[in-house]
């Protein structure tokens, strides 16, 4: 059977680190100023760290309709019989529902995997649901890992920038003068459990108050310490990464743990100097 991998930039990787491991990427699109860019094809993550400096308006969308039924074209005419897809979720994106209606217009067939987020989970599946397959590991199987992976999983976002948040209009302006008011740092959670959308853990005052009850949430999540991965994202604070990486490691001293720059459609949502941490259970 010829398989086709599908991912997409929600990934935080450039579609060419994707056809170096034969999966098919499809951008997610940011647009600025009445101007749709090409995530990670048409804007870097440094591209996106300047406009979010210059306090532009940002808002993200699903891949290019064309560049979907331009795959679908392509893998319909290489006779693919079967597309596995881990894209963006379906609380954050529409990506999933559209892949599958036009794979389906292709008759083409596919099954898409909603992790409840994105990011690097979604890596994670892609590349090791590949590598699964091919050493032929019967397919319950797979389920029942890509199911204790998912399970496992939970990203917790600490925004601080709420001037950022109302230029968006995911708070309101009052909302936002309180926050900066009172110190309010939101703790924002997206899991299987809020079934893809980012809903609100604690409000707390003062961000180290903020980390400390992070890093208790994640403490209390992972049980088994030596098969977890943990990622710490940032948006422009790698001084604020490396400081909640150190105490991770002293509380947490068997995962396993890295820090990377956020991937740009959650960054475009949550501003300058936000910290996601993001970790699942391992399955080889």
């Amino acid at each position: 059977m010829k398989i086709a991998y599908v991912c997409d930039t929600g990934t935080g990787q450039y579609p060419d680190y994707f056809a170096q491991k034969d999966i098919f990427c499809l951008p997610l699109q940011i647009t600025c100023d009445n101007t749709n860019y090409q995530d990670m094809e048409e804007l870097s993550k440094e591209d996106l760290l300047s406009l979010l400096k210059q306090k532009k308006v940002l808002t993200t969308s699903l891949p290019a309709l064309g560049k979907i039924e331009e795959l679908m074209q392509k893998l319909k005419e290489e006779k693919y019989d079967l597309i596995v897809a881990v894209p963006i979720c379906n609380g954050l994106s529409s990506t999933i529902n559209t892949l599958t209606v036009s794979a389906q217009n292709y008759g083409l067939k596919i099954i898409c995997i909603d992790t409840y987020v994105t990011a690097v989970i979604e890596e994670y599946l892609i590349c090791h649901i590949k590598q699964w397959v091919e050493d032929k590991i019967d397919i319950n199987m797979i389920q029942q890992k890509i199911d204790l992976i998912i399970d496992s999983c939970n990203t917790l976002i600490l925004p601080s920038d709420m001037q950022h948040l109302k230029r968006g209009g995911r708070l309101s302006s009052s909302a936002a003068l309180l926050a900066g008011l009172l110190k309010i740092i939101p703790i924002l959670k997206i899991n299987k459990e809020t079934n893809g959308k980012i809903d609100v853990l604690d409000k707390v005052r003062t961000y180290q108050k903020a980390l400390t009850k992070t890093i208790e949430t994640i403490k209390q999540d992972i049980r088994s310490q030596d098969d977890y991965l943990i990622t710490i994202a940032h948006v422009d604070c790698l001084a604020k990464a490396q400081e909640v990486e150190q105490k991770l490691n002293e509380i947490i001293p068997k995962a396993k743990t890295q820090i990377i720059k956020l991937c740009n459609v959650v960054s475009v949502h949550t501003g300058l100097d936000c910290i996601a941490i993001q970790y699942f259970k391992q399955i080889k």
